[in-house]
């Protein structure tokens, strides 16, 4: 956990994927490390898939921001993970691309 946490302040991230190939496992988060180093885990010695949030909720690629904008509103999520229809990784929407995807329909 301890170097998921180095690469995501390295590359200003606030997730990182947790894939096998390219199917997503799930999502390891800026509150995932919060929690974990709040319950006193030793982030040297944590696994991510023990913190991670696993089987995270999934769009595909044909979502329109707008929607995208209202479910990150009602569900609370940081982070919106797109897959294509084999459940490929494809990438993961920041609230700031989001956010500027809004502003460039407007």
């Amino acid at each position: 956990m301890a170097e998921a946490a180095a690469v995501m302040e390295r590359s200003d991230l606030g997730s990182l994927a947790v894939v096998e190939g390219m199917t997503l496992l799930g999502l390891v988060t800026e509150r995932d490390i919060r929690r974990a180093v709040a319950a006193g885990a030793h982030l040297d010695a944590t696994h991510v898939s023990e913190m991670m949030s696993r089987d995270p909720d999934t769009f595909g690629p044909d979502l329109d921001v707008w929607d995208a904008a209202a479910w990150i509103a009602e569900a609370g999520y940081r982070h919106l993970p797109v897959v294509d229809d084999e459940g490929a990784l494809l990438g993961i929407v920041s609230p700031h691309a989001l956010l500027k995807a809004l502003v460039d329909t407007v």
